[in-house]
């Protein structure tokens, strides 16, 4: 093997960056026992001797340096070349550095280069190295920061280390091996009230039989992300749902980890997940009306924490599997479209060959779900016009082959299905009125306020009113061979960080950006 120089980077703590200048010098070296580290992090190994002796995958931690040890014993060299850097991040909390270390000093015990001798030297080794700290702290702006940051670090480095030394139950158990790889914490955002909103530590819940663990990738926001913040869903009024939650139900990402009785799903699947988790066994889930089945939850919304998380927990049967050709930013926006699908599906359009003939559609408001549904429409071949007040939400049309419209009072005329995807009242009311005789009004936007409507023109002229909220696993299904079909750019070109997600609300709520998407993985791994 050879090896080169990690470094840190100006986030790095202080005393790991004091550690990798100790463990990676400037001098070449020609490593000899019973000197055996190693590090392959950055690495390069010999091909036909890692075939013949493969890193030890039971080992917890440190099989690059049992795989040394491995060839040294036998003759091979060990090289570290300086000249070859690159700088290695660790973001972890506290607790995370004391797992880290346990699970290193377990292996350095099983592979024998540590003894509970090396408990005592290592722990003097840490007070030795923390007192250079400070010193270095010192002569830092806001030295107390850092001084305080080294007494942490070394402290749960020296408790982590100590422990994975002397205990070996701990590992043995496979729920303890499985809380020491990952101890259920993740950043995310929580709301805790009507306009609070905070990034936090967050405990996920157990990985269950039936359950997937998955990082997230990218979670979009939508309107009724912003009812929550606001404290205007009905949800939260009528006393269904309650604070704190963790927002988002748009989102895509990658399994880590699978629970038992888990079938089809596997650790590095790229999936979306369902919104709406009914029982599958009362009445209503049986006559497939699962918005109406009343153990459901909603996630990111009812009874169900979502994903503006770098980390989720869902039952599998809501996960769907990704093909390779559709990106994780494009898959976030699964869940909108199936819900569009849906809405035409009850409309009758869908599945794609059901109107053979095209149609004249309008689409009342051009935001993120009307937009959708215009390419849908316009994608099986139908006259789309989209109507909306906001310019800026139109412009993203020209180009295509949508028209475009600004004025309800005479923009519905000649269409003879219709859209309403505002939630509105005003619009809505605009809509029943105006439109044509024999129309058909799909209402899918929400909430519509309480306020009295004449129905006189509905049947005066034998219009029809059809609802549809939500979708199911067919429409999600369908959802996804249809994204290879859409260019949906427009709808994922504004990434923003989770720790901008204030900035990310504030755009998408001005309507500056059509769609804000929260990145919670790099675009590398994503990849």
């Amino acid at each position: 093997m050879v090896y080169g120089r990690q470094i840190g980077n100006a986030f790095t703590k202080l005393s790991e960056c004091r550690d990798f200048e100790r463990n990676f010098g400037h001098e070449r070296l020609v490593m000899k026992p019973p000197s055996f580290f190693a590090n392959n992090a950055n690495s390069a190994v010999r091909k036909d001797l890692w075939e013949q002796h493969p890193f030890d995958q039971t080992l917890p931690g440190l099989e690059d340096i049992e795989w040394v040890k491995y060839w040294m014993e036998k003759g091979y060299q060990v090289v570290y070349e300086p000249e070859a850097t690159l700088y290695h991040i660790h973001e972890e909390n506290w607790r995370q550095i004391r797992h880290r270390y346990y699970r290193e000093a377990v292996a350095a015990r099983s592979i024998g280069i540590k003894n509970k001798g090396h408990i005592v030297t290592d722990t003097l080794a840490e007070m030795v190295y923390l007192a250079g700290d400070i010193g270095t702290a010192l002569t830092k702006p806001q030295w107390y920061k850092r001084v305080h940051e080294s007494v942490l670090f070394r402290a749960n480095k020296a408790y982590g280390n100590a422990r994975g030394i002397l205990d070996t139950l701990t590992w043995q158990s496979p729920r303890g091996r499985k809380g020491l790889f990952f101890d259920h914490a993740c950043k995310a955002i929580v709301i805790d009230g009507p306009g609070q909103a905070a990034i936090r530590d967050v405990v996920l819940p157990e990985i269950k039989p039936g359950d997937v663990l998955i990082r997230t990738a990218f979670t979009a926001i939508c309107g009724t992300d912003l009812e929550i913040l606001d404290g205007t869903l009905s949800y939260f009024q009528n006393g269904m749902a309650s604070y704190p939650i963790i927002p988002g139900h748009e989102f895509s990402g990658t399994v880590v980890a699978v629970g038992p009785n888990v079938n089809g799903i596997h650790e590095d699947d790229r999936v979306v997940v369902e919104c709406i988790q009914s029982c599958g066994i009362c009445p209503q889930c049986q006559k497939a009306n699962f918005i109406a089945c009343p153990e459901r939850t909603e996630v990111g919304v009812l009874r169900s924490n979502g994903a503006c998380s770098e980390y989720v927990v869902m039952p599998a049967r809501f996960v769907h599997v990704l093909p390779s050709e559709i990106s994780l930013r494009s898959a976030a926006l699964c869940e909108p479209l199936a819900v569009s699908i849906k809405g035409l599906r009850r409309l009758g359009f869908w599945p794609a060959n059901s109107k053979s003939h095209p149609q004249a559609c309008a689409v009342v408001g051009a935001g993120p779900l009307g937009h959708l549904c215009a390419l849908l429409l316009d994608y099986l071949g139908h006259t789309v016009t989209v109507i909306d007040q906001d310019v800026r939400r139109l412009n993203v049309f020209e180009g295509s082959r949508v028209h475009i419209g600004n004025n309800l009072q005479t923009g519905l005329a000649g269409h003879e299905f219709l859209l309403e995807v505002t939630g509105d009242p005003t619009a809505l009311e605009s809509m029943l009125m105006n439109s044509d005789p024999g129309a058909t009004i799909l209402l899918l936007g929400l909430p519509y306020a309480r306020r009295p409507f004449s129905f006189e023109s509905i049947v005066t002229y034998d219009k029809c009113v059809v609802g549809s909220v939500g979708s199911a696993k067919e429409d999600f299904i369908d959802a996804i061979q249809l994204m290879r079909n859409l260019d949906m750019t427009v709808l994922t070109s504004n990434i923003f960080k989770p720790e901008q997600h204030i900035e990310a609300i504030a755009k998408f709520r001005s309507h500056e950006v059509l769609k804000s998407l929260l990145m919670f993985t790099s675009e590398e791994e994503n990849r």
